[in-house]
């Protein structure tokens, strides 16, 4: 029984690290990706049945790959479609024996890039691009999407369906795009990968506040990005990643609860991230070619570089967020350029620019925004205010230690 639990243990490991990997696979194996899902899904339960009684193989991620191509094979058999495939071998020969001839490691290594390209071709709409790759490439319930863009599940769950059926039904190429078609196709791909890291590094929901598989994943993307395509974009998302992960351990306490950036032990911060990040934002912004997430990026590291919170240089901070909300007027960047300007000005600087923001009927929904409302006011003495604030991003929020954070704020005024 305690080896069956193991296995079982073991079974649960890899279907975390690999699920993944797996399906991408598949999807270039099969063509098609709700067959692929379905593939993947019957692999595991094989392998639920199987390495009890055998033992874990030395390559789980190969003896998957092949076990679920060649039950989907089977399958495709039984609706007499593919006859003639691989006649020579039964599927539970090749899944227990060949275990590489599916899978080698440079192959999948860049199944999940092609997928990714697949899911942000310029046919699909930019929602169904994000959509499609945080549900299948990073593996995110349609719920947790769909909280992410504040949009009813059932909507999200029809943008998802439609997307795979216009891959199959265009014909859409599982592959990473010629070096002629890439530039053109990089800001989707970007765009997507930066969600992707937000969800792992600020869970949209859960016990947990972070998610370290999921922005790990984002990062080792964007390291094959940047080897495929060292655009100044690419280098500058990638260092953004690496400043704001490098702060991931301070975080949170020892009992899982959210501490502020201001008051984050900085000895914490993981120093290698830091200079890698640190290098590749001087890489990016030499090339004079830099766009918002080398801004962003820049802006993390002007944090990186305090020695502590009271360090931080807030005029140059205010002064980045400036140039980033010249390119883009989006009102979740004002929001944080507000954050900014109180920490330079003072709190009623910052509180009329998000105010504005609010009236204007931005970010109504948006629980960061009522939560530095709070903030604001609470500095100011504004009690009500403050507690109507907390309470508004109280009933937003949706990841438990931050409702636990927004709970003390409210208990602390008393």
């Amino acid at each position: 029984m305690a080896a069956t639990d193991s296995i079982h243990d073991t079974l649960n490991a890899v279907y975390l690290a690999e699920s993944r990997r797996v399906l991408a696979t598949l999807i270039r194996l099969l063509g098609d990706f709700d067959r692929a899902e379905e593939a993947m899904h019957d692999a595991f339960r094989a392998a639920l049945e199987q390495w009890p009684r055998d033992g874990v193989p030395a390559n789980p991620r190969a003896w998957l790959v092949s076990a679920g191509r060649f039950k989907a094979i089977d399958g495709m058999r039984r609706l007499r479609r593919f006859d003639s495939l691989d006649d020579e071998k039964s599927h539970a020969d090749v899944a227990v024996l060949d275990t590489a001839a599916w899978a080698d490691e440079e192959s999948v290594e860049d199944d999940r890039l092609r997928l990714i390209f697949t899911c942000c071709h310029p046919a699909l709409a930019p929602d169904a691009q994000v959509a499609l790759t945080l549900r299948e490439v990073c593996g995110l319930t349609t719920e947790e999407i769909a909280r992410a863009f504040l949009t009813p599940a059932p909507t999200l769950a029809q943008r998802i369906v439609r997307a795979k059926g216009k891959i199959r039904d265009a014909r859409i190429p599982y592959q990473v795009p010629t070096q002629a078609e890439l530039p053109g196709r990089l800001d989707a791909v970007l765009r997507v990968i930066y969600l992707v890291f937000n969800e792992g590094y600020l869970a949209s929901s859960g016990p947990l506040l972070t998610r370290h598989d999921v922005s790990a994943e984002s990062i080792r993307l964007g390291r094959l990005l940047v080897d495929l395509l060292p655009e100044p974009e690419a280098i500058g998302l990638l260092a953004l990643m690496l400043l704001t992960e490098s702060r991931r351990a301070a975080r949170t306490s020892a009992s899982g609860e959210l501490i502020l950036l201001d008051d984050q032990d900085r000895s914490l911060w993981d120093r290698d991230q830091i200079s890698e990040g640190m290098r590749l934002v001087e890489r990016a912004l030499s090339s004079r070619r830099f766009g918002p997430y080398t801004i962003q990026a820049a802006i993390a590291a002007v944090h990186a570089e305090a020695r502590d919170a009271s360090a931080t240089d807030w005029n140059e901070i205010v002064g980045l967020y400036d140039v980033l909300a010249r390119g883009d007027d989006s009102p979740v960047i004002e929001l944080n350029r507000a954050v900014a300007v109180a920490m330079r000005d003072g709190p009623a600087a910052g509180l009329s620019i998000v105010d504005a923001i609010l009236a204007r009927g931005d970010l109504l929904d948006y629980r960061p925004a009522h939560a530095a409302r709070a903030e604001l006011c609470r500095r100011l003495g504004r009690t009500e205010d403050a507690r109507a604030s907390f309470e508004r991003a109280l009933a937003l929020a949706r990841q438990e230690p931050e409702r636990r954070f927004l709970e003390r704020r409210l208990a602390g005024l008393g």
